[in-house]
């Protein structure tokens, strides 16, 4: 496959890379008042293609794709999962397919939809996005209805806000495995890892004594859901905790929320934003781990940024691997 996600987004290969949230994650009171960047909405919503889905499958497709809003299926996560045995580029017709690309299209800011859509295509190997599966909870216009995909190196949902408390539908997953399972020390073409360069920027501005509060040895476990189990409280987070940084710092900690939250839709975006900062953006706490540290340069592959009510852990060691779950709380 002639991909190369470095030529498609020339800001993920760390060239000219923009401010994306310049303006209104300077000042946290903003955040509630006034939308992240001025993206212009879709013809057709993810939620609107998703209710014309639901009504074109036909009995078989309904009966292997359709669950009860309840279904425990709903709320899982992994790294490379299908919901269903199904694979969509075989189970669905051609039209279905195409939806389901809008869909996915649909939950991602214009300025990244294509290139996450083909590293998905990529990471998915020979049958490309065709080798998603997904699922759909609910029914649409009951109030409680949530579409899931799932595959290689992607969880994603749309549920129009029918999951109360839950940035994104709940958690998700993303990743690249841009040259091969084992990356390089700069991750060359990985269309994420501008976010980790991001962070480790944030590393270099620490003085010693905060290095060695935000400095660990070997980052969490992966183990599907237990990944991102939220703690419900500052106690034990590892790392610095953002209050205790300057206020530079503490910006340069907001150009980290704000690559990550980058490739999503701009609702979804101030959504996770709203909850994180009800929770308190200095509560907050950042590590690294230098004991996944590819070629050992000092640059962190392995980090993330927790609170009690939200987890973004990126593990970019062998290749990139990252975890989200953001709630209004952990009981949410």
């Amino acid at each position: 496959m002639n991909y190369s996600p470095a030529s498609d987004c020339p800001d993920c290969a760390g060239v000219s890379r923009r401010d994306f949230f310049k303006t209104t994650l300077a000042a946290s009171a903003a955040l509630g008042a006034a939308p992240l960047i001025g993206r212009s909405a879709p013809a057709a919503t993810p939620e609107t293609l998703v209710t014309t889905l639901f009504k074109s499958l036909r009995e078989d497709q309904r009966k292997a794709l359709c669950f009860p809003f309840a279904h425990p299926l709903r709320t899982e996560v992994d790294n490379n999962w299908h919901v269903t045995d199904q694979h969509i580029g075989s189970f669905l017709d051609a039209d279905q397919n195409q939806m389901v690309k809008e869909i996915f299209l649909g939950l991602h800011s214009p300025e990244y939809a294509q290139t996450v859509l083909k590293q998905v295509e990529h990471d998915s190997g020979r049958k490309g996005f065709g080798d998603s599966s997904i699922a759909l909870f609910g029914e649409p216009g009951t109030g409680k209805f949530e579409f899931v995909l799932t595959g290689r190196h992607c969880t994603r949902r749309c549920d129009g806000d029918s999951v109360e408390g839950a940035a994104f539908g709940g958690p998700i997953f993303y990743g690249h495995a841009a040259q091969g399972f084992n990356e390089k020390p700069d991750h060359p073409g990985n269309v994420y890892w501008y976010q980790a360069k991001r962070a480790n920027e944030v590393f270099q501005m620490l003085d010693g004594k905060q290095r060695e509060v935000a400095l660990l040895g070997k980052g969490r476990m992966e183990q599907g859901m237990e990944t991102v189990k939220l703690k419900g409280t500052t106690d034990g987070l590892p790392g610095i905790a953002v209050g205790d940084l300057s206020s530079d710092q503490k910006e340069q900690v907001r150009k980290v929320m704000g690559d990550l939250l980058s490739p999503f839709r701009q609702q979804d975006a101030d959504e996770a934003l709203k909850y994180i900062e009800a929770a308190g953006f200095d509560k907050l706490h950042m590590a690294f781990y230098k004991n996944q540290d590819i070629g050992n340069d000092g640059v962190w592959d392995v980090w993330q940024i927790e609170g009690p009510n939200m987890v973004w852990y990126f593990r970019g060691e062998p290749h990139v691997h990252v975890w989200v779950n953001v709630r209004a709380s952990a009981q949410a």
